[in-house]
């Protein structure tokens, strides 16, 4: 049996007839940067989430760089953000001219640890990068607090979380200066390509990033501070606009999948539950933590990512490989560990948490169009692996 880790072919066949219909209505127009298309996503997508102004932009990295380039960072400006997470998140801080601060991430959510943040700060803190990674949530409450407390502001990457929830039904995006989202095609709303929105509730940022988005031009051709060239393309928009009322449902399924995968594990004695931090049998599992609920006044999970942690992580890939089924491992290497961060000298024995996620998580294939015997199938074959 063959188990892609994505699929987009599937979805695709499911949309087919009304994607195509709208990218053609897109190109008779030739309405193709900004427009239509784009004003009807952002007003949706602020809707959806629940936040006063949305601002499509060209992708989930240009979202975070444009949020920086708000705060205007000056040499020796720091921004403190988790040591494990994609590399946008880590790369745009230096980009828009500020200073990385890295702390550890949470052994089970691998979302950044509040405490933490709150011993990083320091005079030069200027920002809080926390990342709602794999679709849950980051602990907002207690981040908002530490924040609040020391007058800096939060921005969010949710990048791979849109429809993730905290705190009975608040979405993720909408709880700091800004939330950043990518729709890059592997997330749970994707585009055709790359694209991404910025959301605030300040109505003062929201004028910044319109300017911002088209080189900081207004009215045409006066500029009073340099933004970028981060337009949302129109085809990009009609595509999310068809595909955005699906949303819910495909999250959905995500979590029912998820929910198969966490009781066959436990069914079949390859994991203890969810929530364990530590290994006490190489030959078990340990699986994400269940903080999901289909309720939508609690919190939720959207599973970007199915992560489970193995010790024999590359030889169960290998083996997994072998079989037919598709897995990724995000991330391998920590920020800290990165040569082009190798400058700041962070110290390894401050990030326990993110040296074992990299060293032991592993993705499992988790979209919506999975079958149920496809999902069986994988936790079948990782119980051979377990039991060779």
């Amino acid at each position: 049996m063959k188990v892609p880790l994505l699929d987009l072919k599937l979805q695709y066949n499911e949309l087919q007839s009304e994607l195509e219909e709208a990218i053609l209505k897109v190109a008779q127009s030739q309405m193709l940067i900004l427009g239509d298309e784009v004003a009807k996503l952002e007003k949706s997508v602020a809707e959806y989430l629940g936040c006063k102004y949305a601002v499509g932009v060209s992708s989930g990295t240009d979202a975070l760089l444009m949020a920086l380039m708000a705060l205007d960072l000056q040499p020796g400006d720091e921004v403190i953000l988790p040591d494990y997470s994609f590399f946008a998140t880590a790369g745009a801080v230096v980009r828009a001219g500020g200073k990385p601060v890295f702390v550890d991430c949470d052994p089970v959510t691998f979302n950044i640890i509040p405490e933490k943040i709150e011993e990083a700060i320091t005079a030069n803190t200027r920002a809080i990068i926390p990342v709602h990674l794999y679709g849950q949530a980051a602990d907002m409450q207690a981040i908002m607090a530490i924040a609040e407390e020391n007058f800096i502001p939060v921005i969010e990457d949710a990048a791979q979380s849109i429809g993730a929830t905290y705190n009975n039904g608040q979405a993720v995006g909408t709880f700091g200066m800004c939330g950043c989202f990518s729709f890059y095609p592997t997330k749970n709303l994707g585009a055709f390509g790359d694209g991404g929105m910025i959301t605030t509730n300040d109505e003062t940022m929201y004028k910044k990033f319109i300017q911002m988005r088209n080189h900081g031009m207004e009215p045409k051709y006066h500029h009073k501070f340099i933004g970028g060239n981060f337009r949302l393309d129109a085809i990009q928009a009609a595509v999310l606009n068809v595909k955005l009322p699906h949303l819910e449902s495909w999250n959905k399924q995500r979590q029912i999948n998820a929910d198969i995968y966490t009781n066959s594990f436990i069914g079949k004695g390859l994991a203890h539950g969810t929530g364990i931090t530590k290994f006490d049998n190489v030959n078990k599992v340990l699986l994400p933590k269940a903080v999901y609920k289909y309720d939508s006044n609690k919190n939720y999970h959207t599973y970007n990512q199915y992560i489970i942690r193995v010790e024999k992580r590359d030889e169960l890939r290998s083996y997994l490989l072998q079989n037919g089924i598709g897995s990724e491992i995000y991330y391998p290497v920590p920020f800290h560990e990165q040569e082009c961060f190798s400058y700041l000298n962070a110290n390894e024995v401050n990030f326990p948490n993110s040296i074992f996620a990299a060293k032991h998580s592993l993705a499992l294939p988790i979209f919506p169009e999975l079958k149920v015997e496809q999902i069986l199938y994988v936790v079948d074959t990782i119980a051979n692996f377990m039991n060779k």
